[in-house]
């Protein structure tokens, strides 16, 4: 499974980012299986998050090729791979904070539902799934971090995906909090979603993914099992000789 992508439902090719003459991502091959979760790791500023937003649309390759169920995207766009069944969170909670937080999660509704009143509904089946409910008519901005962690993921589950891409959702959060969404993130995969996610918690990491890609300035250096990833000598130097985490 970890080394082909035949049963791949998104891939990258060749995804390289420039920004000038900085090669943020270089010429990284990426794939997410089917109801897989796939963890990214890496020092900071190893162009994970960059990795990410070309995955998601949110910024332009340079150079690359993105693959959704089998089909090449020729130029991705957010909100059409939104559309398609591609989710992200982001790693900065912004809510809209003149909003509920019903409401905050009905923007993502409102892709799928064009009636108020079912996005309404869809986006509570949703808090409740997220265990946010009780907070569904509290402002936006009057949530706890733990909370704005599981708003983020609600809006992006809001959307109905088939992909859901995670960027540091557990960073900043308790052991006790992120044993939570740990589990959460389990029950969204067993619900049959295929998950990619970015964490610098290593513990987490292993626990919660099937498979590990390690990226370090810009360059895929390492694929395979938690385990084979936790002894890889090069990741070992990578985390230890190659910047903070």
């Amino acid at each position: 499974m970890s080394e082909h992508s035949g049963e791949a439902i998104l891939s990258g090719k060749g995804v390289t980012k420039r920004f000038g003459g900085l090669v943020a991502v270089n010429h990284v091959d990426i794939h997410l299986n089917k109801h897989e979760i796939l963890g990214l790791i890496g020092p900071n500023g190893a162009g994970k998050t960059t990795l990410f937003n070309m995955l998601s649309g949110t910024m332009p390759m340079s150079e690359g090729e993105l693959r959704y169920h089998g089909k090449v995207i020729p130029k991705p766009r957010s909100n059409e791979l939104c559309k398609m069944g591609i989710g992200r969170t982001y790693q900065i909670c912004q809510p809209f904070s003149n909003l509920t937080v019903l409401e905050n999660v009905m923007v993502g509704a409102y892709i799928r539902h064009g009636k108020t009143s079912e996005a309404r509904d869809a986006a509570y089946q949703v808090l409740k799934r997220v265990g946010l409910e009780q907070a569904a008519h509290s402002g936006g901005s009057a949530l706890t971090l733990p909370q704005l962690k599981r708003m983020e993921v609600a809006r992006a589950l809001a959307t109905e995906p088939d992909v859901l891409l995670l960027d540091e959702v557990i960073a900043g959060l308790n052991p006790t909090e992120v044993e939570r969404i740990m589990e959460l993130i389990r029950e969204i995969r067993a619900g049959g979603m295929s998950i990619i996610i970015i964490e610098h918690v290593m513990r987490a990491m292993m626990n919660l993914s099937d498979r590990i890609v390690v990226i370090n300035q810009g360059t895929k250096i390492a694929e395979g099992l938690p385990a084979e990833i936790a002894s890889n000598p090069l990741v070992i130097e990578s985390y230890l000789g190659g910047g903070k985490h």
